[in-house]
């Protein structure tokens, strides 16, 4: 608890830094890349750009997640950010739905290291190390991005505070941590960065999302799933859900303030109301800002409201339903 306060100062006052490098990257060519996508994933590619850039889901025919991805627009071709470990697969899964289209797919996650740049001094310290513009930095919205040598930055909307992660060739990446370092940042530790995610109530996939979920259980509607483009896959279900059942899923990811304990619950931990369980614990994490433990949880969908309060398993600790996630 110490450590996270300690680096949660840190980045209040400047920056601090995570490595990023192990996530899975795929990268898009070909001239009908962009149509392509935009029949596979939840969220509008076809409107994108150069420097552009959306969060998106992969969803079965049932409207579960396979994946979530952030899909960068690089020009001539479309980087899509997944989670760790996936790459490979996600590319065999791409490339075995391809048809006619002139498509090609690879696994380029080997191709690129990237470091996480979080803080209230973010854009300066990024700029410091890549010889952008401080302002240009700062005045980018969430996911689009801008080439550098070798690699591009991308405004991430990681935590509450302003967040860059520097994508670069393999050889660049001790350069820039380097200057990054030279300027102040710090590095953070995965658990200073699970509270600052929890903050910002964004579910990971793989944590607090699987391939049961259905996306808007986890609150991802206005944020990953465009409802004025064409067809996608899984879009019949959304469709039924959002139209014919108002929206109405069995549960919501639920934000909590957790009261009454210093320990954050571990995932899978109860959440009950008398002697009835209404959903479980997802994640949860010290918050220095809150000065109290945190949580994503799942509750049943007429307990998810905001003042409701559950009991967090046999923990004697009480939590109270803060917000949504998303």
């Amino acid at each position: 608890m110490n450590d996270i306060a300690n680096q949660y100062r840190t980045i209040t006052e400047g920056a601090g830094w995570i490595e990023r490098s192990a996530r899975g990257r795929l990268r898009f060519d070909g001239v009908d890349a962009t149509a392509f996508l935009q029949a596979q994933l939840t969220n509008d590619i076809a409107g994108l750009r150069e420097g552009d850039g959306a969060y998106a889901l992969l969803l079965t025919p049932q409207g579960r997640i396979i994946t979530d991805l952030v899909v960068f627009h690089r020009g001539s071709w479309l980087l899509a950010e997944v989670a760790e470990g996936a790459g490979e697969t996600l590319a065999e899964r791409f490339e075995n739905t391809i048809f006619t289209e002139d498509v090609r797919v690879s696994d380029v996650t080997a191709a690129f290291a990237a470091i996480e740049v979080i803080g209230e001094r973010a854009a300066a310290l990024v700029a410091s190390a890549t010889a952008l513009d401080e302002r240009q930095l700062a005045s980018m919205q969430p996911l689009a991005s801008i080439a550098i040598p070798d690699g591009f930055v991308a405004r991430t909307d990681a935590a509450r505070l302003p967040s860059f992660q520097v994508i670069v060739a393999p050889w660049r990446r001790d350069a820039v941590l380097a200057q990054l370092e030279a300027a102040g940042a710090r590095a953070i530790s995965a658990a200073t960065s699970d509270a600052l995610r929890i903050e910002h109530a964004r579910p990971a996939f793989g944590v607090d999302m699987t391939s049961e979920t259905i996306p808007l259980e986890a609150g991802l509607l206005d944020r990953a799933i465009s409802t004025t483009k064409g067809c996608y896959v899984g879009q019949e279900v959304i469709v039924r859900v959002l139209h014919r059942g108002g929206g109405r899923v069995a549960k919501r990811l639920v934000v909590l303030d957790v009261i009454g304990s210093d320990s954050a619950p571990a995932a899978g931990t109860a959440l009950t109301i008398g002697d009835r369980e209404s959903g479980r614990i997802t994640s949860a994490a010290f918050s220095p800002a809150a000065r109290h433990v945190i949580a994503l949880g799942y509750l049943h969908r007429d307990d998810a409201e905001v003042g409701r309060r559950v009991m967090v398993g046999d923990t004697g600790a009480e939590a109270v339903v803060a917000g949504f996630a998303g």
